[in-house]
């Protein structure tokens, strides 16, 4: 990631989104959620129990921070070791084999070499982003069904500027402040504030070549000089450019592509807040320095975003400005395009957890049943008591 982010070349098989750990390895460590489920509890004390900050047990919004979660997450891949777990790395799942309508095997590739694993019970928790995984299951004929989501920018504050907003003076010995906003428009779209880091950095999160994506994330002490927020518009179906389960990963990649093409690298289309409102191109900062890596191409987002988003955003940058002082700042920066808030299909399970394809198991956030970190932990312990279950191991909800 960090020869990547010095303009190196992408690496299709280990980046942001796919590595140890996933993207939210890469997305803040942020825990806080609105799943109320009783398992959500078990998993911030584990967190805590692998290296996590005690506080993000009892914390309204528990942060982890990128620089500690690389060792929780290793601890948790040492701990799962050490009571006979394997883990392949560098290895693909290609495909899945399948008899009479169940799972009898997955087809896999390591260093170049194919091999196929007996397997009649699968937990396919591939991530939002695991394109070539999407057309596989497509392709086989697993359920699924496109999904709404949300695309949008990046933007960007100096964090001195939202500390001044949110608590009307310097912050002193108080943390960084952050925000949450959303504003619903008099012709029915919507727009939203998403995954804030305060004193954080936005940063390169591509997983395919010739595309640009953006993301944000901090790291525990959340010391940077900015902060920024996915600033996202509410996409529904009916608004995808055509017809297909997988018109919006498509209508994402087209994005990317588009973005690519238009700074013609991996540096990302950047623009300021006061020339996007006023349909200006930009030629460069001024109070608020980009934090992207590797580099940013000062320009016209509009040339990359589709008008369904750019017009949205228009008219919402505006109306947050009313709820948060300085947000519709001329000098804040929109950095983009950030395509990759959510899945953009759910493959379909049944109240058994399971796919029509018995013993598949769709899961987390990539098979559309979460929405970040802890959701998608509950949703794989939900995951995993249903194939005990099925293997006759749970009983009464009690290991």
């Amino acid at each position: 990631m960090e020869t990547f982010r010095k303009g190196g070349a992408l690496n299709p098989e280990s980046n942001v989104q796919f590595g140890e750990g996933g993207a939210g390895t890469f997305s803040d460590g942020k825990l806080n959620t609105g799943t109320h489920d009783k398992r959500m509890f078990w998993v911030l004390r584990e967190f805590a129990a692998h290296g996590a900050p005690e506080s993000v047990t009892y914390d309204a919004k528990p942060h982890i921070g990128t620089d500690v979660l690389v060792d929780v997450v290793r601890s948790i891949r040492e701990e799962i070791l050490a009571l006979g777990g394997e883990i392949r790395f560098e290895t693909r799942l290609d495909g899945l084999i399948i008899q009479n309508g169940a799972l009898t095997g997955a087809a896999l590739t390591h260093g170049g070499q194919a091999e196929t694993v007996p397997c009649r019970r699968l937990i396919l928790a591939i991530g939002h982003s695991a394109r070539d995984s999407f057309e596989m299951l497509h392709g086989l004929g697993v359920p699924m069904e496109r999904k709404p989501f949300s695309m949008g920018v990046r933007i960007e504050h100096r964090q001195t500027e939202i500390d001044r907003a949110q608590y009307g003076r310097e912050r002193g010995e108080l943390p960084p402040a952050d925000y949450s906003l959303n504003v619903h428009l008099p012709d029915g779209t919507s727009a939203y504030t998403f995954c804030m880091c305060p004193g954080g950095k936005v940063f390169a999160a591509a997983s395919e070549a010739g595309g640009v994506v953006t993301n944000g994330m901090s790291y525990s002490r959340r010391d940077g000089d900015n902060a920024n927020a996915a600033l996202l518009v509410t996409l529904r179906t009916e608004d995808f450019p055509g017809e297909g389960v997988l018109v919006g990963m498509n209508w994402q990649r087209e994005i990317e592509r588009a973005a690519y093409t238009y700074s013609a690298s991996y540096r990302a289309p950047a623009q300021l807040v006061g020339d996007f409102l006023e349909n200006c191109p930009s030629t460069g900062p001024r109070s608020v320095q980009p934090s992207y890596e590797p580099g940013v191409c000062w320009g016209d987002l509009r040339q990359v975003l589709p008008a369904r988003i750019t017009a949205v955003l228009q008219n919402a940058i505006p109306a947050l400005g009313q709820k948060l002082r300085g947000f519709d700042t001329p000098d804040a920066v929109l950095t983009g395009p950030e395509t990759r808030s959510s899945s953009p299909v759910r493959i379909l399970r049944d109240e058994t957890l399971q796919s029509a394809v018995r013993g598949l198991y769709p899961c987390g956030e990539g098979a559309g049943y979460a929405g970040g970190i802890t959701s998608a932990a509950v949703d794989g312990l939900r995951c995993a008591e249903a194939v005990l279950e099925s293997l006759e191991l749970l009983r009464h909800g009690n290991l």
